[in-house]
């Protein structure tokens, strides 16, 4: 069984070693690994870390955004024949030791998507991204028909059959609403896994802001409204 493990990118170079150097390395049902570091137009060493920590590094030329990284990633899976995929925040607010345990549901339970949720363990999120999470998951909801307690967690594990028949278009951070509406959409089979979560006052600095909430609403509703 091939693992591909997507670790989508924009400047992390002050995390990014640390990220790479605690994935697992061996996984219980995996007999082949591949880390892939997407470089989102980075301006700093986040490449070169990388490689040195052992990742095979796809570059984008310019900034263009989670959702694009997410997708190449997702097409270097299709493309080494991956069993499983793994999506993991390169801001180090994951913790990679939790890789096997997505792993084992997707094997065992035959689960087609794993979510890490942040949520079930709440005490640990700051008040702020509480909020901004749950106006997400109402919004997510109003558009796609399926609730889920953390649909912008970026830590999600998804089988072979997921791998091939995701349709995913977005160039930012709605990517995140948009696969939980694949879900809905194509009836696969998912979990909701509690995860921790480590945050930092970096990791804290990283991923959606308010304002972000507002360009996410908007690019949803045209994407539904284009069809």
């Amino acid at each position: 069984m091939t693992l591909a493990i997507l670790i989508p990118a924009y400047n992390e170079e002050e995390a990014i070693t640390r990220v790479i150097k605690a994935i697992p390395k061996k996984i219980a049902g995996i007999s082949k690994k591949a880390i892939f570091l997407i470089d989102d137009g980075s301006s700093d060493q986040t490449s070169q870390l990388a490689r040195k920590a052992g990742a095979e590094v796809l570059t984008l030329p310019i900034n263009q955004g989670v959702g694009t990284a997410t997708i190449t990633g997702i097409e270097a899976a299709k493309f080494i024949d991956a069993d499983i995929a793994l999506t993991l925040d390169g801001d180090g607010q994951h913790d990679p030791r939790e890789i096997s345990k997505i792993v084992g549901l997707i094997l065992k339970k035959k689960y087609d998507v794993v979510i890490g949720s942040r949520i079930i363990n709440r005490n640990l999120m700051p008040k702020y991204k509480l909020a901004g999470n749950f106006i997400m998951n109402w919004i997510t909801f109003a558009l796609y028909g399926l609730w889920v307690k953390d649909s912008q967690s970026g830590f999600k594990g998804f089988s072979k059959n997921a791998i091939q028949k995701l349709q995913l278009s977005s160039q930012g951070y709605e990517i995140c609403s948009e696969i939980i509406g694949e879900i809905q959409r194509l009836k696969l089979k998912y979990f909701e896994m509690p995860i921790k979560t480590i945050y930092t006052k970096y990791s804290k600095n990283k991923g959606q802001f308010s304002l972000n909430g507002v360009n996410i609403v908007l690019k949803l509703i045209i994407k539904l409204i284009s069809g």
